[in-house]
């Protein structure tokens, strides 16, 4: 089965009676986990931009607290669900202070879980890709904003684990 192009498909949204399209939605929850995440974000967190951040910071907390350190490619299986858990949160939200936020608290506490990160080793690298990927981020937020985030950026990257 092809399918129509995200214009049809609003067209055609826009067309459908307002029972029918809640029935619609309902399905689409219903088939995909991921549908039902951001529709849970949508519908009950976008509202409310920084208490999403804290959540999915607590969330991420959590997660290297249950962190395996004890075997490093357990370790580092660990730490990608993590960032990949982040990255889906990121998604969902759609905002740059989002991103910015979030993957300094990733970059900050995988700095911390006492793991080590020699420059050449994957966990080295996926640390320093997120930071990349802060920096290009930060480029596209407000002046102010830049400002406040920069010094915590500049940390991240001082010294080599």
């Amino acid at each position: 089965m092809n399918s129509v192009t995200l214009k049809e498909i609003k067209t055609e949204l826009s067309r459908v009676h307002p029972t029918r399209l809640l029935e619609l939605s309902i399905l689409l929850a219903k088939y995909k986990k991921e549908n039902k995440e951001l529709l849970t974000y949508l519908l009950f967190d976008s509202y409310d931009e920084p208490a999403y951040i804290l959540s999915v910071k607590s969330g991420i907390d959590e997660m290297f607290m249950e962190l395996n350190r004890n075997n490093s490619y357990i370790a580092k299986k660990g730490i990608r669900k993590i960032l990949a858990f982040a990255n889906k949160q990121i998604k969902y939200s759609g905002s740059k202070q989002t991103e910015v936020e979030i993957l300094i608290h990733f970059c900050k506490k995988l700095r911390k879980a006492g793991i080590s990160m020699p420059m050449n080793s994957a966990l080295g690298n996926l640390y320093w890709r997120q930071v990349q990927k802060i920096k290009k981020s930060l480029g596209t937020l407000h002046e102010d904003l830049q400002f406040d985030y920069s010094e915590e950026v500049g940390h991240l990257g001082l010294h080599n684990n």
